[in-house]
């Protein structure tokens, strides 16, 4: 097949115009903040390697420029502390801040106390930074898995409108089975609720696999990624689009780890921009916070 291998295939139908909003994401970290790598497991050598967070997120908010859409930026503490004008840019060209915590630690290696230190110290730091409210959370690695239902009561403590953590089936490092359209989750320990968006899923033979972000957006071909949205948006069900400043980045510097994990994070890394770009002009995008706003008609997020 000739063409360009990041527009719609022309033996499939092509994608429609469509009035569900979908949600555009990204989780503002480095290179080297990827869990459970030891060649870069030590957080005190963080600061001496290079870094990409900054040249890279700043293509995404070109390329947000270019489509005239807004997303939300979920920062690390960690980064916001080092470089807290890459915040303020993002803030003041009106995109949603949220927090993807501190230390980019799995929530479900964590106890209730450390997390609640680790969120409250990441929204202090981002907050100072962009000088707007941290409305939500997205958990590293999707990792509030079954039995850290805990966390959302630490979410709720915090004052956060809603969470964007959940992978309504199991993955590496992570997992929670639920609904794939946003919905109010039920099961803190406390009683309450919070308002969820959880990542998206494509049916593929019997399996359900994620396809809209990161290392699945990056592997699967622009057809196939196509196909998903049209899928989900004739339920009426948003897209969930989560994507990393590494994804966007062939130059990432490369360290030891297993074949299969260093094909998962640097697998089609020249492609996400062209995919991003395809997906942005034939679907309808904004933030995760007005996606919510939209599904949830009573859920105040300004």
């Amino acid at each position: 097949m000739t063409g360009d291998p990041n527009q719609p295939r022309p033996d499939v139908e092509p994608a429609v115009a469509s009035e569900v909003l979908n949600a555009l994401s990204f989780d503002i970290e480095d290179w080297f903040h990827l869990v459970e790598i030891d060649a870069v497991a030590d957080t005190r050598q963080w600061d001496s390697f290079p870094s990409i967070v900054e040249h890279r997120t700043e293509e995404i908010l070109q390329i947000c420029e270019r489509h005239g859409v807004s997303a939300t930026f979920y920062f690390l503490g960690w980064i916001a502390d080092r470089y807290p004008g890459l915040v303020r840019r993002v803030a003041e060209a009106g995109h949603e801040i949220g927090t993807h915590s501190y230390w980019h630690r799995k929530v479900c290696d964590l106890d209730a106390a450390t997390f609640r230190e680790d969120l409250a110290r990441s929204i202090g730091v981002i907050q100072d930074a962009g000088g707007v409210e941290v409305t939500s959370f997205r958990a590293p690695s999707f990792s509030i898995t079954p039995g850290t239902e805990w966390a959302f009561d630490v979410l709720l403590d915090a004052g956060l409108r809603y969470d964007a953590s959940l992978f309504p089936v199991a993955r590496e490092n992570g997992g929670y089975p639920c609904t794939e359209r946003p919905h109010r989750f039920t099961g803190a320990p406390s009683g309450r609720t919070i308002p969820e968006l959880p990542m998206s899923l494509m049916r593929i033979g019997p399996k359900r696999v994620g396809f809209s972000g990161g290392g699945y957006l990056r592997l699967f071909p622009a057809w196939l990624i196509h196909r998903g949205f049209r899928a989900l948006n004739r339920r009426g069900i948003p897209g969930v689009v989560y994507l990393h400043p590494r994804d966007f980045a062939p130059d990432s510097p490369v360290v030891e780890m297993s074949r299969s994990r260093r094909f998962k994070c640097y697998v089609g890394l020249s492609s996400t921009a062209a995919k991003l770009d395809s997906i942005l002009s034939r679907y309808r995008f904004a933030s995760c916070g007005e996606v919510m706003a939209a599904s949830l008609p009573d859920l105040e997020i300004a």
